[in-house]
């Protein structure tokens, strides 16, 4: 009872929290009792106040004062009150004599040896303060958001400068009228890389000494060690002074030792400082001056300035590979590593932590990811000195040498002939992480560990490194004496033991069976014993000698992809031969026994089965769960049929006979269910494994399986790849590079290998023109894969001096056709007697020697071998260009990515055929590429996840305040610098954006903005998406320049990564055509239009809106001519995809008469000579800001469009059900119902909106009018009665399905959904839009205040029309005059069963945070 009373403080206090840590949390309510300030005071500071909380233990005060700019570099501080020490584990709340405005003083602790080195490592990490340059050197992803909007008074030190440096950034950007580069012009083919970086505003570092180093007098002798002395440091200072300083339990202060003599005795007149910089600035007066400068300076918001757990390469680096500035304090060394880290027991030891209370969650998900994050970084350095050589094997095996370096175990794995060598090691290294990733992901398991793991590749070689394995528990003589109680405990090999530790294993492994769905199994082993399985047969359970339970070597975890499993030809290798005689005794049964399972003709239209260079080809969770899903349906639709056929479904569920039972095993049985009275589906892992035999007692089961993996091995290709061309074909925002390809298709559960199979149903689709940018991304992605298995093979041929001319001359045989050794060779041995190192290479050496025709070559053959695709990719890189459109600058990027090459940043002319274009010197250097093991967040996403439902139940409110929660916690466990971060706070904005906050929808999407450059990466497509919404917001607040400057900075990254024949592109080009002005303004309407044209046809609602765009522009410049015929496409388009009765065609029917009118009267006035009269009326059809903020918002997916056909005969039947079901009740709906109904309980906002916002309805386009007087008398049941406001935020759609009584549900029609779409209309009055519901006057209509959304995404005409259920549209009107007539049919409902709460179901595609779709 006590534990959940302060759960609940914490969390009161935890959400006061949210708003001290500079959230932007306006409607959630402050506690009094939740912070409290104090004055500290002590310790050489000036006093300041702190605000702390209750529940912060003392050492959490503690590092909040370490960080502040008031108390940095100090550090081996405590706090005392009333001249007591407090214990730092004590809550804040439990202390007597806390109060506010209590005075907490600082108190200088004595140091020991290793507190003095952290203290010298705290003041080396201040004065080695990061240039501008610095993260691209380290091979980190920057935040190139300041060089934006960047301002010189954006200063505040508690993480809002973000959002206030961009508060003064309209003044700045206003002077940018000018034209725009060329290179950001639609057609232009420049793609300059300088541009992608640009420099950054902050200034670089700042000399504080000329050196600082530990002293050469070191160590310490005997007699003054134990006098205190820990270490001597010398220190040269700007004025030219050389000090050295002694370092002791109190502190620093300086000695009289001299570069001759060793004198360790105080200076004469030398103070003992507690603390390093003090004592520094006493010493040098420039250091003073430069220290106060440092920290006066403008301090970068958390998000910023913290580092990110994992490094995110930058695959470009500094234009100068020299530095810029000094780092003299390399040579202190205080912050290397004293010993080797125990990996595993600090990984397993936080995974035993307490998770009782949201604060021990917190702190247990923060502690994971600490150690995580250290121990990647530890592989990171581990993978190069061993690769660089500089680590012995362990052992004498050189086919798989193992090394031991700090803590960390890393091999290659052995090549195994059966898995298909090399290829089939580096398989099962990562097929072993990915099984490690699974068991660790298991959440309601708890006792079961697995190891510490990491896959790193450099240098061309992929080690596997995982931290060290407790030993066994007992020797091997005990284990002798008494197996069953210590050691290996589980696999094929532990033998027949029985005792409660391997009872308590396999329960564990029981349950990590079910979460997987794996079957349990027997298998033959060594011995001919039987043994039951729940995993893999490679898999072992041992029990450490730490006392904790370990599963090893699950690489296999998963099941066989029977698609590339030659077993599927024969019987014989997965069942005894006893058994293979009983069950397949005739040729032809057995034939038929060995084919079960696959589609009738799977083989011919296919080519599969078929082989694979390695034989560790498994199927990916993600499809797994997709088959389960669809066998499932099947065994629905099963059941229904065989009860439809025995007297119906209602007879037979409500008979008590068998019928129904027998119909649900009859289904089992059908769909491979493992029971036979309930649907449950599992998988053996070790079918169609060549080595594994089955005892004669599993033959069915093992046919069963047999035949089940197939079905989901042809699921891929008759199911999921369809389904991933269907997804890409209806999308805007379809992949842009190879990881969001990769992405995309492992979500469908569809893996890499399966690139050649995409690339067919392409060409097979009667829309592969459309699919051209998927076709370039597969061929691009294809190539890129082969060729870095090449590259891997031929980097081991090099030694280190040659690298870099290696790895250039392998660039410029790639990407220049016919490109020969010779220039490479004579440059790099002329500039290697330049410098007086001889030749480097002689041109015997394999890698000088390998031609441009060569390496085609052997990339065209790993991909036949691979991908199945012989002459896709031609003869050279030009064939990839004319043929698919691919850019050589974008296959550069994906090289260097997937490699770690690091580039110098310039301008690559990579067509020049007479010149090298890539030298040595531009080969900045070579990263290792880490996959690691993602770290749960467990509160903050279950937070995002209930967000995430709420908004598909259209509760806006709960949602913002969920998503609120989720940001915080985030910040609580990773200080936002993780991806599912990201997403949430895209998310919020975008909430925000559709409740009318666009000021907090700005500055949340600004560190959104941050987080994804510094997480995923500075041109990552999710980058390029999240500065097209920030656009929009900023855009909203009235900073046009800073909008033109978002919208212009994700077109640069997108023609980089990918070019401008994308979908995306005419999704920037349409904001573009809206924030630009003049002529430019045209040419980016146009191209946009071009561009949704050729990818979606002339009919498409993309298509029909930016014909609207372009109309709306020709009226602007008065135009009317084409204003007209771009609006009568659009016109076509509307009434093809709508009708010509739905709202959207009606407004821009209303809109077309409205132009024409206005021709009319230009035409008149012309002839009239009425030049001033022309002027006057084309600047009334000028769209207002709040008009194109609409339409900018429904053009990037803020809102959608979506079209339900069949719905008006529904919508007669409804309205004769409503008025009969009103007349048996006995009352008249009044206004009063409509005019009472709230929304979540809190306060209606009113029945109008501007622009686009309404035109997020049913096919209205943006600033589209109607005044037609058909709307204005359309039934009041029709207008905007709906639930909470809603709207496609982040691709999830919401629609209303119930309205709930007390103890009632009646379903709410999408008739009326249907009917409110079509009748608040969206309307243009010169030029303007204005949302106005049935019957309601222009004059009354306000801006932002109705938020519509829609379902399955909204670009799909086609979808679900079995379910009756339409869009939402936003907030329930305050008091329209609409409604003072009659209510709605949902009123009634409501007021019949005695409540109103509103409910809502949903029937969409689930989105995520970055556009992803998921099934």
């Amino acid at each position: 009872m006590k534990d959940k009373v302060r759960k609940g403080r914490n969390q009161a206090k935890a959400d006061e929290m949210r708003l001290v840590g500079g959230q932007d949390a306006a409607g959630i309510k402050q506690h009094e009792d939740t912070s409290f300030p104090v004055k500290i005071q002590g310790a050489g500071v000036e006093s300041f106040e702190l605000q702390v909380h209750g529940f912060w233990l003392v050492q959490d005060a503690v590092m909040n004062l370490l960080s502040r700019n008031e108390v940095s570099p100090r550090s081996n501080l405590s706090l005392a009150l009333a001249g007591t020490t407090l214990d730092p584990l004590a809550e804040l709340q439990s202390l007597k004599g806390l109060k506010p405005g209590a005075i907490l003083r600082l108190v200088e602790e004595p140091y020991t040896a290793r507190s003095a080195r952290l203290h010298l490592a705290r003041v080396l990490e201040l004065l080695r303060a990061s240039g501008p340059q610095d993260a691209l050197r380290e091979g980190r992803s920057p935040s190139l958001l300041e060089t934006l909007t960047h301002t010189p008074d954006s200063s505040s030190p508690n993480g809002k400068s973000l959002k206030r440096s961009l508060s003064h950034t309209k003044t700045e950007t206003t002077n940018q009228d000018g034209a725009l580069h060329e290179y950001l012009l639609p057609g232009s083919s420049e793609r300059p890389l300088m541009a992608l970086l640009p420099h950054s505003s902050q200034p670089e570092s700042p000399s504080y000494l000329r050196d600082l180093s530990l002293s050469f007098w070191n160590p310490a002798p005997g007699h003054r060690k134990l006098q205190g002395d820990f270490l001597y440091i010398t220190v040269v200072t700007m004025e030219g002074r050389r000090c050295d300083i002694t370092s002791c339990p109190k502190g620093f202060f300086l000695n009289r030792s001299t570069e001759e003599v060793f004198d360790p005795r105080p200076a004469q007149s030398s103070p003992v400082c507690h603390s390093f910089t003090d004592l520094l600035c006493h010493i040098s007066p420039a250091f003073k001056q430069t220290l106060t400068t440092l920290k006066n300076r403008p301090q970068l918001p958390p998000v910023e300035g913290m580092p990110t757990p994992y490094c995110t390469l930058s695959w470009l680096g500094p234009p100068c590979a020299s530095r810029t500035h000094k780092n003299t304090f390399s040579q202190l060394g205080v912050d290397e590593q004293q010993q080797a880290p125990d990996w595993n027991e600090e990984l397993q030891a936080v995974r035993d932590l307490p998770q009782g209370s949201l604060e021990e969650r917190l702190q247990r998900d923060k502690a994971l990811l600490q150690v995580n994050g250290a121990f990647v970084r530890a592989v990171m350095q581990g993978a190069e000195t061993v690769v660089d050589g500089f680590v012995d094997p362990v052992d004498g095996n050189p086919d798989d040498p193992a090394f031991l370096w700090g803590g960390l175990f890393m091999s290659q794995g052995a090549a195994s002939a059966i898995f298909g060598g090399d290829r089939g090691r580096r398989a099962a290294q990562r097929l072993e992480f990915r099984g490690v990733q699974a068991y660790s992901d298991i959440e309601v398991l708890q006792g079961l560990h697995t190891l510490p793991t990491a896959i790193v590749d450099y240098r061309g070689v992929r080690l596997s490194a995982q931290g060290l394995a407790p030993g066994l528990e007992g020797s091997e003589q005990d284990q002798a004496t008494a197996p069953a109680s210590r050691g290996l405990l589980y696999g094929v090999n532990a033998g027949p033991q029985e005792s409660p530790q391997r009872r308590r294993l396999l329960e564990l492994l029981a349950l990590a069976a079910k979460s997987l769905s794996l079957q349990r199994h027997v298998v033959v082993g060594p011995n001919d014993h039987k043994v039951p399985l729940f995993t893999s047969v490679d898999a072992q359970g041992l029990l450490g000698a730490d006392g904790r339970f370990y599963i090893l070597d699950v690489f296999r975890t998963f099941p066989a992809d029977a698609n590339f499993c030659p077993e599927t030809e024969t019987e014989g290798q997965t069942v005894t031969e006893v058994e293979e005689s009983k069950s397949c005794g005739e040729d032809e049964e057995k034939k038929g026994c060995v084919k079960e399972g696959w589609p009738e003709n799977y083989h011919s239209d296919f080519g599969l089965p078929k082989s694979f260079p390695h034989g560790l080809c498994r199927l990916r969770p993600e499809l797994v769960q997709a088959f389960i899903q669809h066998k499932h349906s099947q065994f629905t639709q099963c059941v229904r049929k065989t009860l439809d056929e025995n007297g119906g479904f209602e007879e037979c569920a409500t008979a008590c006979d068998s019928r129904a039972t027998s119909a649900v095993r009859a289904a089992c049985k059908e769909v491979g269910s493992v029971s036979n009275i309930i649907f449950e589906m599992r998988f053996n892992p070790n079918v169609f494994s060549p080595e594994v035999s089955f005892p004669p007692s599993e033959s069915e089961s093992t046919k069963m399986q047999e035949r089940l993996l197939r079905e989901a091995a042809a699921f891929i290709i008759t199911h999921q790849i369809p389904a991933f061309v269907e997804f890409c074909l209806q999308t805007n925002e379809a992949p842009m590079d190879g990881v969001s390809l990769k992405q995309a298709l492992h979500q469908r559960g569809i893996n890499l290998r399966y690139l050649g199979h995409v690339i067919t149903a392409i060409s097979q689709s009667e829309n592969k023109e459309c699919l051209r940018h998927i076709m370039r991304l597969v061929i691009g992605e294809i190539f890129i894969r082969s060729t870095k298995r090449v590259f891997n093979n031929f980097l081991q041929g090099v030694d280190v001096p040659s690298l870099s001319a290696a790895v250039s001359h392998f660039l410029c045989c790639l990407l220049v056709p016919h490109f020969t050794p010779t220039p490479v060779w004579d440059e790099t041995k002329k500039k290697s007697r330049r410098r007086g190192r001889g030749p480097g290479a002689s041109e015997s050496t394999p890698w000088s020697m390998l031609a441009g025709a060569e390496l085609w070559n052997l990339v065209c053959q790993d991909a036949a071998e691979t991908y199945n695709i012989s002459d896709s990719l031609g003869s050279g890189p030009n064939h990839l260009v004319e043929h698919y459109g691919l850019q050589k600058l974008s296959l550069l990027r994906e090289f260097c990515l997937k490699t770690g090459v690091q580039l110098r940043l310039r301008d690559y002319v990579l067509d020049n055929q007479n010149k090298a274009p890539i030298g040595p010197d531009d080969i900045l250097n070579i990263f290792p590429v880490v996959k690691h093991i993602h770290m749960p967040t467990v509160d903050a996403s279950k937070a995002y996840r209930a967000a995430q439902n709420f908004i598909q139940k259209g509760l806006l409110d709960q949602a913002h305040e969920n998503l609120k929660e989720a940001t915080y916690l985030f910040g609580r466990v990773c200080d936002d610098l993780h991806i599912e971060a990201c997403y949430c706070h895209s998310l919020l904005a975008k909430v925000a954006f559709v409740q009318g906050k666009p000021a907090e929808a700005r500055s949340v999407q600004m560190k959104a903005v941050v987080i994804s450059e510094r997480v995923l990466g500075f041109d990552h497509p999710n980058t390029i998406h999240q500065y097209a919404l920030l656009g929009v917001y900023v855009f909203a607040g009235g900073e046009t320049a800073l909008a033109q400057k978002c919208f212009l900075r994700a077109r640069l990254l997108l023609l980089t990564v990918h070019g401008e024949d994308h979908p995306y592109t005419a999704t920037l080009d349409s904001c573009l055509g809206l924030v630009l002005t003049g002529e430019q303004r045209g040419k980016f309407l146009e191209n946009a239009l071009r561009l949704n044209t050729s990818f979606f046809g002339p009919s498409h609602l993309h298509t029909a809106l930016n014909q609207h765009l372009l109309a709306q522009w020709m009226c602007s410049k008065g135009d009317y001519r084409s204003a007209m015929s771009h609006e009568k496409e659009s016109l076509t388009a509307f009434t093809s995809m709508f009708g010509e009765d739905h709202a959207q065609s009606r407004c821009s029917k209303e809109f077309l008469c409205t132009i024409t009118k206005q021709a009319v009267k230009v035409e008149r006035s012309l002839r009239q000579a009425g030049a001033d009269c022309t002027e006057q009326t084309v600047e009334c059809l000028n769209p207002s800001s709040d008009t194109m903020v609409e339409q900018m918002a429904l053009v990037t997916g803020i809102r959608s469009l979506t079209h339900r056909d069949g719905l008006q005969e529904y919508r007669k039947k409804h309205n004769e059900l409503k008025a009969a079901v009103a007349k048996e009740l006995g009352f008249i709906v009044t206004n009063k119902l409509a005019a009472s109904e709230t929304v979540n309980g809190d306060e209606k906002s009113s029945a109008q909106e501007t622009g686009s916002r309404k035109e997020a309805k049913d096919g209205e386009s943006p600033a589209v009018e109607n005044t037609s007087d058909d709307q204005q008398e359309q039934p009041v049941e029709e207008t905007l009665m709906k639930s909470a406001a809603t709207a496609p935020v982040n691709g999830h759609v919401v629609e209303p399905a119930e309205v709930k009584g007390h103890d009632e549900k009646t379903v709410v029609d999408a008739e009326d959904s249907e009917r409110a779409a079509s009748n608040a209309e969206v309307k243009i009055v010169n030029g303007e839009s204005e949302v106005r519901a049935a019957g309601q006057e222009a004059d009354n209509s306000t801006p932002n205040d109705v938020n519509s959304n829609t379902v399955n995404g909204g670009i799909k005409s086609d979808t679900t029309v079995t379910e009756m259920t339409d869009e939402v549209n936003g907030d329930i009107p305050k008091s329209p005059p609409v409604l003072k007539s009659k209510g709605t049919w949902a009123d009634v409902v409501s007021k019949a069963n005695g409540g109103s709460n509103i409910d809502t179901a949903v029937n969409s595609d689930h989105v995520t945070a970055n556009g992803t779709a998921q099934e």
